[in-house]
């Protein structure tokens, strides 16, 4: 049936779209809740979203001119058709640059990737990984055409699989997916990873089961092992108009 422009389906599909991170994939298994994750980055993830072609969003932006500032509260608000949508807490990330084991290059940070002629591994564009990246060059003033781009990564782990395949010297990723991966991590910040979803679609069952698996002391191990994870804000709502 036709349907209204701007007028999202009464009911998404069971899809958490948006960044990925490894224990927002453990917890959609672990729930049982019947959810899929498509991770194409914040903001492919958050043009579904507002389509209606998913039932959340996993976002973590990043301000280009800020990148150490937490834009995820400041994106959501600015858009009015997010009137009835709300911004919950998963956790807080460690974010750094990924290298070899034993970092047998010495890299240092970004600014002495670039100045060494460092293989960087990109993002897709509107990744926050990808934004943040791009923050942190425009902060130290570094040109795009300074930068050897090594490839493009969908995920984090891919990040961690082109270094250890040699086809990147460095990247930016989470702790977590440096430790699952076994590769070295240099930190740069800590940042806000939410979910965004639509208040009604957050009483039915699939996301119900997601967030009632936040609650419990099994989510808090898993993000404890997996590392670089602070979950003490899990569940929690972070914005709602």
């Amino acid at each position: 049936m036709a349907r209204p422009l701007g007028v999202i389906p009464a009911t998404p599909p069971p899809i958490v779209g948006g960044s990925h991170d490894p224990l927002l994939q453990w917890a959609l298994s672990e729930s049982r809740a019947g959810l899929a994750i498509l991770p194409e980055g914040s903001a492919a993830g958050y043009r579904r979203f507002l389509a209606g072609e998913v039932i959340a969003a996993a976002i973590h932006f990043h301000d280009l001119d800020d990148p150490m500032n937490d834009a995820n509260v400041a994106v959501v608000a600015a858009e009015p058709t997010l009137y009835d949508a709300v911004l919950i807490g998963f956790a807080k990330r460690e974010q750094g640059l990924l290298v070899a084991r034993g970092n047998p290059l010495g890299i240092t940070g970004i600014s002495d990737a670039v100045a060494r002629k460092m293989r960087l591994a990109f993002r897709p564009e509107g990744a926050g990984a990808q934004q943040l990246l791009l923050g942190l060059m425009k902060r130290d003033g570094i040109a795009a055409d300074k930068v050897r781009a090594a490839l493009t990564a969908p995920t984090g782990p891919d990040i961690a699989q082109a270094i250890r395949a040699n086809h990147a010297d460095c990247g930016i990723a989470t702790r977590s997916v440096a430790t699952g991966a076994g590769v070295d991590f240099l930190p740069l910040l800590t940042e806000r990873f939410d979910l965004l979803i639509r208040q009604r679609d957050s009483y039915r069952p699939p996301l119900q089961g997601l967030l009632a698996l936040l609650r419990l002391p099994l989510f808090a191990e898993r993000a404890a092992e997996l590392g670089g994870l602070d979950v003490c804000d899990a569940g929690v709502v972070r914005w709602a108009p």
